[in-house]
């Protein structure tokens, strides 16, 4: 069994508008959420092996932040420039290529691929994934080469304004 957590970057400023798409920050809203959403991933008693996040300031800082609430070191993000500006069948092809050795791995990018990408994987309706919501999936597979569109189960869908049961 292979498990997939999609994450869109958490809420982002746009109070600086001479900064670069790529440049934007986390908000204060971001820099709340973001950790909390680890801090429920943790209560899942979900710890990936691998976070991978596009580089995008907002989304590496989604990224450190919730690793670190659920307790992946710093050494195991992988920061993926590619992320950036991806598309959902070129992030498929990168999951096809992770290590079999990694159960669960946490991807962390840009809105609408990771819609897209979990309506996709999991034959879902999700309309729109909100900022720092997580798509878990699960891929009754023993390698990563075999995950394939349509292939997933869905697990969870969590986001900071949902409440939690």
């Amino acid at each position: 069994m292979k498990h997939l957590l999609l994450c869109r970057h958490a809420k982002s400023s746009w109070k600086d508008g001479t900064l670069a798409d790529f440049d934007r920050p986390l908000n204060g809203r971001g820099r709340q959420n973001a950790p909390e959403m680890g801090r429920r991933l943790r209560r899942r008693g979900v710890q990936p092996d691998l976070v991978v996040t596009s580089p995008a300031r907002r989304a590496l800082g989604t990224a450190k932040l919730l690793a670190s609430e659920c307790g992946v070191l710093k050494k195991n993000i992988l920061v993926l420039d590619s992320l950036y500006d991806s598309y959902p069948a070129k992030l498929l092809l990168f999951i096809q290529s992770l290590d079999d050795r990694l159960g669960t791995v946490l991807l962390v990018g840009h809105n609408p691929e990771i819609t897209i990408l979990a309506n996709i994987l999991g034959n879902l309706g999700i309309e729109n994934v909100p900022t720092c919501g997580i798509v878990a999936l699960d891929f009754p597979v023993g390698s990563w080469a075999e995950v394939d569109e349509e292939g997933a189960t869905l697990n969870f869908l969590d986001y900071p304004r949902k409440e939690e049961k």
